[in-house]
């Protein structure tokens, strides 16, 4: 049964001229005690919400997933999949991908990710159980991963995080087989793995990697632990690969047509290619469905359930009727009051309005609560002692920290948002760039959003990250302008179900800017203030320099030249919008200014590449945030001359 997995690995490669057969053949044991004896699974469920969840860290090995899926009878992955591996339009792309193909927990290949992914989704899992009970939810996460997955500085935060929160239905299969591209993986790490993860808190093992027996007692002994687990298996890279066995460069080296003849004689493998002998592939079948057995008892529990309408509802992602009654009417105060505060304060209050009445939202923050207002009274923490806590305390961890937000999501049963400050996005950026890939709902409140954050200086202020993410597809970058604002922005990002979004809020305060109407934000950008008649100047802005741009409009209509102002809060939701609307947003004035405190990269479809640009051509400096905005130039008055003088 494990040489099935081996040959299929190896085959699909060879025909596709690329990939790596080596970790799917070394692990071809492992995985296969896993699957047929440990894993909890149903093939004709792929969803169901009490499985197991299989995480291939080292996505480069995306053979072995592929080749258990096809020999469990998953009806996403057939021998014509297997055979076009790699190729355009198949369900077998070069690096597993969620939502691609049925049976992939998470897209990986980014090495590390997948580990502090499935941390994240560890945490859902106990959070749930904590909310629904052992009836509902008491399942595993298992990772495989590789050296290069331990190597990256992420696996550092993931296992850190997991083990101090106790995170016992982890378990983590370390493909020790010392090879890493370059050669043997110890020409770069001298660590003790096992000394490491148990520092951190975890249970830790080695085993022979190709003893099946010995797998066997590991595993089982990896249930029983109440702490995460990682097990060291030791393994030969392309086991079973002949005089290529154990060969380093066959990590991602395609075996030549006398290498698979020789691999095939070494197994003893005599099928014709990307053929499974009928006793094998029954075999697979039949601990698949031994695998699937407790999810028709599953199925009774929830059918007579007393919370099994709620806990559905959580995991289909939608949100209670009632979710956003209240904030509807925290927006009609702000309108009727026109309060002046700091973005990020403002965005504090709508979570105020929001966390009591959607359950599913677990919140968090890397060592910023007090200034990123992520946290509402009333939550407790997720803790050891509190699972059903619902405020996440990450530590200095950005990355892992979106990553296992990331791993929420992709369980399913919670919203995960968490904050810190925009500068330090650049350190969670590639688990953002993956949640958009994946298209999944997580929420990060980016605070400190610009030169604003005045004496830190220019390390802590970002200047280029809010054209670089703009430039992310499918990714909601959300930058309001005031308390209504927002919370119009909270309500489109929650609604948004297939992308993660972006909060850049302010530190200092600002005045209120809208006057009216209704969610306005949900369009990405609109008319905040008219001309008193035909418009001269159009000026656009986002975020805290909408102020700016309403002072600079009653300046100049003080001087007689018709000017309106655009609100830009979210660029992507007003690409959304239809022509008609757009062109209308945007106008046909003579002279178009934006003014924003980041570089001008990307205001060319607001203001046309003849347009005014107001705002950063630089990194910022220490100094009072007053004094940085008149130095740098963003003030009311540059807008101004610079309008006045283009006209």
């Amino acid at each position: 049964m494990a040489d099935a997995v081996r040959v299929l690995s190896m085959e699909a490669v060879h025909r596709a001229k690329s990939g790596h057969q080596g970790m799917p053949m070394g692990m071809a044991d492992v995985a296969t005690v896993l699957w047929t004896k440990f894993l909890k699974y149903d093939p004709k469920a792929p969803d169901w919400a009490d499985r197991d969840r299989f995480v291939l860290s080292a996505g480069h090995g995306s053979m072995l997933i592929y080749s258990l899926l096809h020999l469990t009878g998953f009806k996403s992955v057939s021998m014509d999949d297997i055979k076009n591996f790699r190729q355009w339009g198949s369900a077998t792309p070069g690096h597993p991908e969620y939502g691609h193909t049925a049976g992939i927990e998470t897209t990986t290949g980014p090495l590390g990710q997948g580990l502090a992914t499935a941390v994240g989704m560890a945490m859902a899992e106990r959070h749930l159980n904590a909310r629904f009970g052992d009836d509902l939810v008491d399942h595993k996460t298992w990772v495989i991963a590789g050296d290069g997955c331990l190597m990256e500085g992420v696996s550092h935060e993931a296992i850190s995080l997991a083990g101090r929160l106790k995170l016992n239905k982890l378990i983590v299969l370390w493909d020790d087989n010392n090879v890493t591209i370059d050669g043997v993986a110890t020409i770069a790490e001298t660590g003790d793995q096992l000394a490491r993860f148990k520092a951190a808190g975890w249970a830790v093992k080695a085993v022979d990697g190709h003893d099946h027996g010995k797998i066997s007692a590991a595993l089982r002994w990896a249930t029983q632990q109440s702490k995460p687990v990682m097990i060291a298996c030791k393994t030969k890279i392309s086991k079973g690969a002949g005089p290529k066995e154990g060969d380093p460069h066959s990590h991602g080296y395609t075996l030549f047509d006398s290498d698979i003849e020789l691999a095939r004689k070494a197994m003893g493998w005599e099928a014709e290619s990307f053929t499974v002998p009928s006793p094998i592939k029954k075999a697979w079948e039949a601990a698949a469905r031994r695998q699937a057995r407790p999810r028709k008892d599953w199925d009774a529990k929830l059918k007579g359930h007393a919370h099994a309408a709620d806990f559905k509802r959580a995991m289909n992602g939608e949100l209670p009727a009632n979710a956003f009654d209240a904030l509807d009417a925290h927006i009609a105060q702000a309108l009727e009051i026109k309060p002046a505060d700091a973005t990020r304060s403002a965005s504090g209050a709508a979570l105020g309005q929001l966390v009591p009445h959607i359950d599913d939202m677990v919140g968090g923050s890397a060592d910023l609560t007090g200034s990123n207002n992520t946290f509402v009274k009333g939550m407790t923490a997720f803790d050891t002692e509190n699972y059903g806590g619902r405020y996440v305390h990450y530590g200095v961890r950005e990355f892992g920290m979106s990553a296992a937000m990331n791993g929420m999501a992709l369980h399913g049963g919670v919203i995960p948002y968490s904050g810190t400050f925009f500068v330090f996005s650049d350190y969670s950026r590639p688990a953002i760039r993956l949640g958009a890939l994946m298209g999944i709902r997580t929420i990060n409140v980016l605070t400190h959003d610009s030169i604003g954050v005045g004496e830190d200086g220019p390390t802590h202020q970002p200047v280029e990250h809010l054209a670089s993410f703009r430039a992310m597809p499918n990714l909601l970058v959300f930058r309001p302008a005031d308390v209504v604002e927002a919370a119009e922005c909270w309500k489109a990002a929650l609604k948004s179900t297939t992308t993660p979004s972006l909060m850049v809020l302010s530190r200092q305060k600002v005045p209120a800017a809208r006057e009216s109407g209704d969610n306005l934000s949900a369009k990405g950008a609109y008319e905040i203030r008219s001309a008193s008649s035909e418009a001269k100047v159009s000026i656009f802005a986002s975020g805290t320099e909408v102020s700016v741009a309403i002072a600079a409009q009653k300046e100049l209509e003080a001087q007689g030249v018709a000017t309106r102002v655009v609100s830009t809060p979210c660029w992507e939701l007003f690409d959304a919008q239809d022509a008609a609307y757009k062109a209308s947003v945007i106008g046909t004035t003579p002279v178009n200014v934006a003014v924003e405190a980041a570089v001008s990269l990307g205001w060319e479809k607001f203001i046309g590449k003849d347009g005014i640009f107001v705002g950063m051509t630089s990194f910022g400096a220490s100094a009072p945030q007053d004094v940085l905005y008149k130095q740098f130039g963003i003030t009311k008055e540059a807008v101004v001359e610079k309008a006045l003088a283009a006209l």
